[in-house]
């Protein structure tokens, strides 16, 4: 068998992602906290970052250009072949980097009017924290205090108990009886409900508590918990043989119980939205401002520029110049990613201001259909570069604070053919729920029929649809007797 050796040429073309485009990227994506996070983070591990005053601003870009003209390949090479500088003050590149350190404790600091740190860190008691407490006070055996940790262990943040009896007690190697025992004296700690394995078993808790047993009030928990979630109380009233008032007094004290009993001691923080961009209206025009407050202004700093210039003797001077040439490059790239980044999102503001003059007019009833393609074909980018824009960034306009992927939507066909976002039917629907009767509200036909009335033609189930995302209840369940 004979073998052949063959040689082919073939062009072909791929596109690269150098590290600047990537960076761009990543910054391009990230919320405004996100941004700040990454430049601090940043400025900690480049020296060469240092945050400007705000009169020096100005002196940014020329440090960005100054910075890219030293790092050059030209200004480079040049050094290599003269081993000279540029005249200035020779730097003991040895002493620098042996003394450098990239951290300062904070113990070094010699301030006695400071304040103490215990005054300042402070822990909010979660759910698990209280009922550990409880515990800890309740007599019970060794035995029984393991049960108790591991039932505790396997509540929710909701409050209920996630794991089974039998699980619990495969965990500590008792038997079932023991855990179920346990669990009785965990179910009445406080919050009232709590270590509940469901709905009616929570419920049935807090109506022991309030030492309601046998009354109108268990007998609907315990035997008709489906009929109340359907708000049927004719229903329960037929069952138990009593007066529709009795039912509906009944009721009353039932919604006043608490359904999570955990969720007091959730640790969710209510995040303060800061508008990345604000829209003010001047005369007939509206304003399109970028927020930069609270941003760290970056620039270069000038001590590391001139230290390039000097000159040194050995290895160190030349390991150092390469060090600071390397940061002073990365901290260019952020420099100019950061200032794309704000002049990309500006672009892409104004465009939407431009689409959506008449929401800023008159409000979200004129919000009108857009998508991605719309603003990237205006301002001449790709569709991908648009959703990363507006993805987690947030516009102050006079008709509030909204997120910039509130003002792209789908669009629908209204009687007279013109096409209206699917947003505006949404708040329709919501301003129909809003006006309805409580003790009669309209079901998603009565609301087709009634958005007929206003000449946009949607099917019911699309109603159905969009009231749920709204997290709209169905007419059934928004009947109110009282």
């Amino acid at each position: 068998m004979a073998f052949e050796l063959k040689q082919h040429l073939k062009l072909s073309q791929q596109l690269i992602m150098t590290p600047q485009l990537q960076q761009a990227i990543k910054l391009l994506q990230l919320s405004r906290l996100e941004l700040v996070d990454a430049i601090n983070q940043e400025m900690e591990e480049n020296p060469l970052l240092e945050e400007a005053a705000a009169d020096e601003e100005s002196e940014a870009s020329t440090d960005v250009e100054s910075a890219e003209a030293q790092t050059s390949p030209e200004t480079k090479r040049t050094e290599e072949l003269t081993g000279e500088g540029d005249g200035k003050e020779e730097f003991d590149w040895s002493g620098y980097l042996e003394d450098y350190s990239p951290s300062i404790s904070a113990r070094d600091r010699n301030d006695a009017d400071a304040p103490s740190w215990e005054n300042l860190l402070v822990v909010k008691s979660t759910l698990n924290d209280y009922l550990m407490w409880q515990l800890g006070l309740a007599p019970m055996t060794d035995q029984e205090r393991r049960v108790g940790e591991q039932i505790i262990g396997n509540i929710d943040p909701n409050g209920y108990l996630a794991a089974s009896v039998e699980e619990v007690a495969g965990l500590e190697s008792v038997e079932p009886a023991t855990v179920e025992c346990v669990l009785k004296r965990i179910q009445e700690f406080d919050p009232p409900g709590i270590a509940a394995r469901d709905l009616k078993e929570c419920l049935l808790i807090q109506s022991r508590i309030l030492q309601m047993q046998g009354t109108l009030v268990d007998r609907i928990i315990d035997h008709h918990i489906k009929d109340l979630e359907i708000k049927n109380y004719a229903n329960i009233a037929r069952k138990l043989k009593v007066s529709l008032q009795d039912v509906l007094t009944a009721v009353e004290v039932i919604g006043n119980m608490d359904p999570k009993p955990g969720s007091s001691y959730n640790d969710d923080r209510i995040q303060t939205i800061i508008p990345d961009v604000y829209v003010v209206k001047a005369g007939d025009d509206y304003k399109v401002t970028l927020n930069d407050d609270g941003m760290p202004r970056l620039r270069i700093s000038g001590f590391y520029r001139n230290l390039i210039g000097g000159g040194g003797p050995g290895a160190n001077a030349e390991n150092g110049k390469k060090y600071i040439r390397e940061r002073m490059q990365s901290a260019a790239w952020l420099i100019k990613s950061i200032q794309q980044r704000q002049r990309t999102i500006f672009k892409v503001a104004e465009s939407i201001v431009q689409f959506q003059r008449s929401f800023l007019d008159s409000g979200i009833s004129c919000l009108k259909p857009l998508v991605l393609r719309d603003v990237a074909e205006s301002v001449g980018m790709h569709e991908s570069t648009i959703s990363r824009v507006v993805t987690n960034k947030y516009m102050h306009t006079p008709q509030g604070i909204y997120e910039m992927k509130f003002f792209f939507s789908s669009s629908l066909k209204n009687a007279d053919g013109e096409a209206i976002a699917s947003k505006c039917v949404k708040e329709e629907i919501r301003k129909i729920v809003v006006a309805e009767g409580h003790k009669k509200p309209y079901s998603d036909s009565d609301i087709v029929a009634m958005l007929a009335k206003s000449g946009i033609h949607i099917a019911r189930r699309t109603v159905a649809k969009y009231r749920e995302m709204m997290g709209i209840l169905p007419s059934s369940r928004r009947k109110k007797m009282f």
